[in-house]
């Protein structure tokens, strides 16, 4: 199976530039997402990481029937 995969990768013109393009998208991906938590508001990060207990604390657990 995969000599089927590699061979046709290998004959495709110009297949060294998707590795390249896939690296530098995550790279800019993980620097925007980086960013974005970085420039959080410590009063939304609070708020954020209380989500979880204000289910348990109003008695609204989601059940699923």
């Amino acid at each position: 199976m995969l000599r089927f995969i590699k061979h046709n990768l290998t004959s495709m013109l110009d297949i060294e530039i998707y590795p390249l393009f896939s690296l530098v998208l995550f790279t800019i991906f993980f620097a925007l997402v980086l960013l974005y938590v970085w420039k959080m508001s410590k009063e939304r990060i609070a708020e954020l990481s209380a989500t979880p207990l204000d289910l348990e604390d109003n008695n609204e657990a989601i059940t699923i029937q």
